[in-house]
């Protein structure tokens, strides 16, 4: 009887999940860097042939430091496509071929540190802050209800502004809703993501998925599928708490050695290239989350809008265009 339980349990969340989002299929999305240059409908086919159904589209605002008070953003020194006017034509161009967006605003900060150290030093250089990063969303959540954007995610790894200003985020998050009808997340890192207190007051769980899963060289499929395991305890645990469905607003691995073992490591190294660890780390998240009905899909990190010139099986980056993993993901996504 228990048995039985848990399983019409599992099914009536499921059909809630899909009945409150609607949502019939998984996401299967890939994460669109914006272009320097403006780009046109030939820059999407490579993304319809991989089968892809979602794209996150990344406007950026920037910040000189991590004390930095002043989010920078919409000016005409950024790329064309980390702007509004790139931001709403690449939306046009991706919805012209049937692929729906994850609106995903987010900041950079001088020399690539990291998000999640931003903090102010006083009263004052905070309210500046959270005036400024108000603006930020609030330019694009207005963009996303004019373009009937489905989703759109309010920060990125933002853990120590989060957790250090938690009525900020509670304005905010009714703010957007005032302006935006869509539905929400936001992408906490994967170290983080059980202490945002927020969930409940979005639509979805957003994971920036890049747990530790493997310390081997070349991991195989079942070893990195052995690594997940007590990760996906976690999530399965807080999902089941707040009820809402999980995405990983960013997932991916690079294509070189050792590639489970710091999958958030983006530092720029040559060679170690490994084109069968990225596969086997992918199939692996593939076969543990997407068959999972409280797993709503993800975002692949990351996808360029130049495709012939972009990866290649001598790059060791995340991308997987022009490598086997391209082909993997294509098929993965077909069959889903």
């Amino acid at each position: 009887m228990k048995i039985y339980l848990k399983r019409l349990s599992i099914l009536l969340i499921s059909i809630a999940f899909c009945s409150c989002s609607g949502q019939e299929t998984k996401i299967n999305g890939i994460s669109f860097v914006g272009s320097p240059q403006e780009i046109d409908v030939t820059h999407i086919d490579p993304v319809v042939k991989v089968n892809a159904n979602w794209a996150a589209v990344m406007p950026f605002g920037f910040v000189k430091n991590l004390e930095a008070p002043n989010v920078v953003f919409n000016i005409k020194r950024q790329w064309w496509g980390e702007r509004r006017e790139g931001v709403k034509k690449t939306i046009e161009l991706l919805n012209q071929r049937g692929i729906k967006i994850m609106l995903k605003p987010q900041i950079w900060v001088w020399k690539g540190e990291f998000t999640g150290n931003i903090s102010m030093s006083s009263e004052e250089n905070w309210k500046t802050f959270e005036d400024t990063y108000e603006d930020f969303i609030l330019l694009y959540a207005q963009l996303a209800e004019e373009m009937d954007v489905p989703l759109l995610c309010i920060g990125t790894e933002l853990h120590t502004f989060v957790q250090k200003r938690p009525e900020f985020w509670r304005q905010l998050i009714k703010n957007v809703r005032s302006v935006y009808k869509g539905k929400l997340t936001y992408a906490e890192n994967w170290d983080q993501f059980g202490n945002a207190f927020f969930w409940d007051q979005l639509d979805y769980i957003g994971i920036d998925a890049y747990f530790p899963v493997s310390d081997s060289k070349t991991p195989t499929v079942e070893e990195v599928r052995k690594g997940w395991k007590q990760h996906k305890n976690n999530i399965a645990a807080l999902q089941s708490k707040i009820e809402k469905p999980v995405l990983f607003t960013e997932y991916g691995y690079r294509s070189i050695h050792y590639t489970g073992k710091e999958p958030w490591d983006s530092n720029r190294v040559s060679g170690n290239i490994d084109l069968e660890a990225q596969n086997n780390a992918l199939q692996a998240l593939y076969n543990e989350f997407w068959k999972e009905p409280w797993f709503a899909g993800g975002f692949l990190w990351k996808w360029y809008h130049n495709h012939q010139e972009s990866g290649g099986k001598e790059n060791n980056r995340f991308t997987i265009q022009n490598k086997p993993a391209e082909e993997l993901i294509r098929s993965l996504y077909r069959d889903d």
